[in-house]
């Protein structure tokens, strides 16, 4: 399982990798959504997990940009505000937590995830 993972603070930017880590899991890190593009065009990723607010290009264009690629990806979008309306309106698998979360809610909504995704044939 591979992921993407977009923050522009390098403290939190690791902080939350380090959470995000599983054995089962890849997790790479980029600090803005142009390194993200770029890296999305050469690797594929299972799920776009981004910073809303990031320098130049939003986390919410990304997403956008990521979805327009393949519809059926999977996006969690971290925010310093509650963001329930509207997450439909950028694709139907994309979700949202504040960047406030504990690990286990972080964790939970990680599990959620791969539970939805299709399984892989080795």
């Amino acid at each position: 399982m591979s992921y993407l993972y977009v923050e522009d603070d390098e403290d939190i930017r690791e902080g939350v990798a380090s959470v995000m880590e599983a054995a089962h899991r890849e997790i790479v890190t980029v600090p803005h959504a142009e390194a993200a593009l770029a890296l999305a065009d050469t690797a594929r990723f299972d799920v776009l997990v981004t910073d809303i607010s990031l320098p130049g290009m939003s986390g919410v264009e990304l997403a956008r940009v990521w979805l327009e690629r393949d519809p059926a990806r999977h996006v969690l979008l971290f925010s310093g505000y509650e963001l329930n309306h509207g997450l439909d309106a950028i694709g139907p698998n994309v979700r949202a937590l504040l960047k406030s979360m504990e690990p286990e809610e972080l964790e939970s909504m990680l599990q959620s995830i791969e539970r939805a995704l299709p399984s892989r044939v080795a």
